[in-house]
């Protein structure tokens, strides 16, 4: 099995920056970030969807949000920049689940791995 660990959650005014780090305890190619907001259900931020590391963006974080890795690390990254409030929500960290050269993408249930979650509150 493989471990993700969140981190890098907190609050911040509306406006600012926080950059989520997830740490995996093996290398896996399929990554993604997803989040659930109070009262929502868990929805994808930005995940790689093909094994050649293209990356799909929710289209309310495009432009904002930038997804990055660093592989000698096992690290992946969520930089956030101009947060807004509807930001607020659990971030969690997913991993694995690949078939060939497609990776799950916003596809939950394709993910073998799942971090426990980092909370960031926009205010």
């Amino acid at each position: 099995d493989v471990q993700l660990v969140e981190s890098g959650g907190g609050s911040v005014q509306a406006g600012g920056s926080v950059t989520l780090s997830c740490a995996a305890s093996g290398y896996q190619v399929c990554m993604g970030w997803f989040r659930q907001a109070p009262g929502k259900e868990r929805e994808g931020v930005a995940a790689i969807y093909s094994t050649g590391g293209a990356t799909e963006y929710a289209d309310s974080v495009k432009g904002r949000f930038t997804f990055s890795r660093d592989n000698a690390k096992k690290m992946v990254y969520l930089q956030m920049n101009s947060l807004k409030p509807e930001d607020t929500a659990m971030y969690y960290c997913a991993a694995g689940g690949g078939r060939g050269f497609a990776c799950p993408g916003f596809t939950q249930h394709e993910y073998s791995y799942w971090g426990q979650w980092t909370q960031v509150t926009v205010s």
